[in-house]
């Protein structure tokens, strides 16, 4: 008992800022009973025709300026003080699309509002997001962060309708706005879509439905579906796109899910195991797909020497400092991506040494490079 109230206490903390698939390692009576909206479902209106025209349903785009969170640029840590991260390489333009996770937690809707401002919040938590895992997409020309009526966390952890139309509904504007933005940037720009969590989720499901067997295929540098399992055989055929095999590939798929060690992935990947993927399958046992970050290539090992910089955040999550060679990276024969001992990033770890929270801050700086020398690879169709 004393056990299950720790995990409670646990996930309390939590609810703050994590959202997705992790949700899947607490006890789900516990869990259901803290997140799951305990009013029926009220049918998502479908947004206005190019609704996603104004500003304000964009966390980050080309205009924001210095108050777009996914421009935020950290500095390294050193004995010396603050360095300032090194200027990019010149890159090929490009433009990133980024679908943040889960940051409504409330149980009294089943999808997070967006009129009046939204869910203060959610809103605040979903700009945290931003200022951590967009970012180091920023060497981008373009990045296009849009708001969208997520749905609530709680939708995660229940098998009524309820959860799967709140789910629905997130797509459905997700959808409009990639829309939207195909329709603003430059038709010959090469793309860059990520996101994490739920919004990996979301992402896979775009990259099937609204990018392959399209022209905007040949546009696709590549996707980095973070923090939500991507199964090899139920998943990938679906999305139409391979996994990244190299460095410099493009057109594919970039996927990882953090674990320190010693790791306990069983309720995970339990839950990863009865959910159904793209193709309406539970993936059971099958393989999931774990790029190693830290040498842009599918499996294998690397040591924390490889690691540009990992993202440490400070006690709010609103800044942080890089860190060079903290942590290393391993895929498990499960798919996921050990990351050694438990590294101090923070209070958002969860039970069994998960560290889905950072998934992205523990790559940073390699994250960085990898986007960088995909979209320098990328050439456009003959």
């Amino acid at each position: 008992m004393a056990r299950k109230f720790l995990y409670f206490v646990a996930a309390c903390i939590v609810l703050v800022i994590a959202g997705g698939f992790a949700l899947a390692l607490f006890p789900a009576q516990l869990t259901k009973w803290a997140t799951v909206p305990s009013v029926d479902f009220t049918p998502v209106a479908p947004m206005q025709a190019n609704a996603w025209e104004d500003p304000a349903l964009w966390y980050s785009r080309p205009g924001i300026g210095v108050s777009d969170p996914a421009r935020w640029q950290p500095a390294y840590a050193t004995d010396r003080g603050m360095l300032p991260t090194p200027a990019d390489p010149p890159a090929r333009a490009f433009a990133v699309f980024f679908i943040h996770p889960t940051s409504y937690v409330n149980r009294t809707s089943w999808n997070a509002p967006l009129a009046n401002g939204g869910d203060p919040e959610a809103e605040r938590i979903a700009r945290i997001y931003l200022r951590g895992m967009a970012s180091p997409f920023n060497a981008a020309s373009e990045i296009w962060g849009p708001r969208y009526r997520q749905a609530t966390m709680g939708a995660f952890l229940t098998d009524a309708p309820e959860g799967k139309q709140a789910i629905d509904a997130a797509y459905a504007d997700v959808r409009e706005a990639f829309r939207y933005f195909l329709s603003s940037v430059d038709p010959d720009m090469p793309i860059v879509l990520a996101g994490h969590s739920q919004g990996s989720l979301h992402l896979k499901r775009l990259l099937a439905e609204e990018v392959q067997a399209t022209p905007v295929a040949a546009r696709l540098v590549a996707a980095y579906v973070i923090g939500w399992p991507v199964s090899v055989e139920h998943d990938l055929p679906v999305i139409g796109f391979p996994a990244c095999a190299v460095p410099n590939q493009t057109g594919c798929i970039i996927s990882w899910s953090s674990f320190a060690e010693p790791a306990d992935p069983a309720l995970v990947l339990e839950a990863y195991g009865k959910t159904p993927a793209l193709d309406g399958d539970a993936p059971g046992n099958s393989p999931i797909l774990c790029t190693n970050p830290l040498t842009g290539g599918v499996g294998g090992t690397a040591p924390a020497s490889a690691n540009l910089g990992t993202l440490v955040p400070e006690a709010t999550m609103e800044s942080g400092t890089l860190v060079p060679a903290l942590v290393p990276a391993r895929c498990a024969p499960s798919g996921l991506l050990l990351i050694g001992p438990p590294p101090e990033m923070g209070a958002y770890v969860l039970p069994g040494n998960n560290y889905h929270v950072y998934d992205l801050p523990l790559f940073w700086a390699n994250t960085k490079a990898d986007v960088i020398r995909r979209a320098d690879a990328w050439t456009p169709p003959a």
